[in-house]
């Protein structure tokens, strides 16, 4: 079959590097991960190309045409280059060798593309094509495979997972990016040398995590992470979600729940311009992650029952403990356990019904993640009783409701107290210190039960308190 793509998906800048190199008498073409996406209709956000020709003639040959250049990655081959908005890189053909213990190339600089073609991880990215002419080079069938929606390797995958084990999870990746199929020796070998992704660093694990989490099909992706073991390297509380079946106690299967409910709140993110962007990893890996608290809570109650007490709160310390141990950056940390924490909280309202100070709490405790929260309860509804899922989802619009017009009347989003920390160390003589922020908590904690006072009663409030005090 003919390939068949829009040329007009490649990128000017693409042609003239082509005509470039080519005038100066070497090959340049578009390699990996670009071409594969031109067979998808998609413009490629970060443009590869490879060519014979060296570090250092490569720079000679785009020094009057870039608008920059980087050496940074030269010692690998690869140059960057700027050119207008657009950021390059183009690397030598290279033939690397690897230690089986390490990750650092033993660098050698190759003269053949289809050379440089084999030693990169899938055939989908395997392909090139050559410029300026535009023909598809592509020796080990990545456009069939493509279209047949299967990921397989260039040479066996014991030998490509052997040079970079962390192509055992770029494999389950693109599954979850295309919505694809591994072939059967690429998901067995994953199987054999699971334990091999233990020389790869957190860093680099945690970054293929996100873009797993955040593809197309996360669920697939994840799901291959599980049953191939790697998952038990790398994201262990997730495998460890699959309790054992019991006759006597029957429950919900957590692992195939904490699935669904990732699904079902991917399918709630929102477009640029909306509450939740998709996609949107917070959220994603909240869902996923949500009830890992329950395999250490798990108590079979007298009466044949099943409870998880406490589990969000336990969840929410092994998200925290998971995250650092992948480099998570704070701030993500701190937003997937709080979410973690709260997927609970809501549930109290179904139940009995709330005060408006315990939807002013609910508000303040969600702080800017309560879009998410929102979106992460009504994820969590999986039952297939529909009339109780209707009762659950009735309870909450309610809540969302009410919410919605608390905000209006208080402005509940920039909630604070009648009195700032200024005024109550001019009201009660104080200078900064402990006694101001206790002040400060208990002005709030008015707010929050009896909304907005005034001035005029907050201050005969706070001065009551401060005499309970013995100020």
């Amino acid at each position: 079959m003919a390939h068949v793509f829009d040329t007009s998906l490649i990128h000017p800048v693409a042609l003239e590097a082509g005509e470039l190199f080519a005038a100066a008498g070497f090959e340049l073409s578009l390699v990996g991960g670009p071409v594969r996406d031109l067979f998808l209709g998609e413009t490629a956000v970060d443009l590869d190309f490879t060519t014979n020709a060296s570090p250092d003639q490569t720079l000679a040959i785009v020094g009057g045409w870039a608008d920059a250049t980087w050496e940074i990655g030269k010692e690998y081959g690869t140059i960057g280059i700027r050119k207008g908005n657009e950021m390059v890189e183009i690397t030598t053909y290279r033939a690397e060798k690897y230690d089986a213990n390490s990750r650092k190339p033993e660098v050698a600089f190759g003269t053949d593309l289809v050379d440089d073609l084999f030693r990169r991880d899938f055939t989908i990215n395997s392909m090139a094509l050559r410029l300026p002419s535009l023909e598809l080079v592509d020796p080990f069938g990545g456009e069939a495979d493509l279209r047949t929606g299967i990921i397989r390797t260039p040479g066996t995958p014991q030998a490509s997972f052997s040079d970079d084990p962390l192509r055992m999870m770029r494999a389950a990746r693109f599954a979850a990016r295309l919505d694809i199929d591994l072939a059967p020796e690429v998901f067995e070998a994953m199987v054999d040398m699971a334990e091999r992704i233990e020389i790869i660093s957190a860093e680099r694990v945690r970054d293929e995590l996100v873009k797993l989490i955040c593809a197309q099909a996360p669920r697939r992706g994840v799901d291959l992470l599980v049953e191939s073991g790697l998952a038990a390297y790398v994201l262990p509380e997730i495998p460890a979600l699959k309790l054992e079946a019991d006759e006597h106690y029957r429950h919900k299967d957590v692992y195939q729940h904490s699935l669904t409910v990732m699904e079902q709140a991917a399918a709630q993110e929102t477009g640029a311009d909306g509450a939740v962007p998709a996609p949107d990893f917070v959220l994603r890996f909240a869902a996923l992650m949500h009830d890992i608290g329950k395999p250490a809570t798990r108590k079979f109650e007298d009466n044949g029952s099943v409870s998880f007490l406490h589990h969000d709160v336990v969840g929410a310390k092994l998200t925290k403990k998971r995250m650092r141990a992948l480099r998570f950056d704070n701030d993500t940390i701190k937003a997937v356990a709080r979410l973690v924490e709260l997927h609970m909280r809501f549930y109290g309202y179904g139940e009995a019904g709330w005060s408006d100070s315990a939807v002013r709490r609910y508000v303040r405790d969600a702080g800017d993640l309560l879009e998410r929260l929102h979106r992460l309860t009504r994820a969590d509804v999986t039952t297939r009783n529909k009339r109780k899922a209707n009762r659950i989802a009735a309870a909450y619009g309610d809540l969302e409701r009410r919410i919605t017009e608390l905000a209006e009347q208080e402005e509940l989003d920039a909630m604070r107290p009648d009195l700032d920390g200024q005024q109550i160390m001019e009201i009660l003589g104080l200078k900064p210190g402990p006694m101001v922020g206790q002040a400060y908590n208990f002005l709030l904690n008015l707010r929050l039960d009896e909304g907005s006072l005034g001035e005029e009663e907050a201050t005969r409030r706070l001065k009551k308190w401060a005499a309970e005090q013995g100020l």
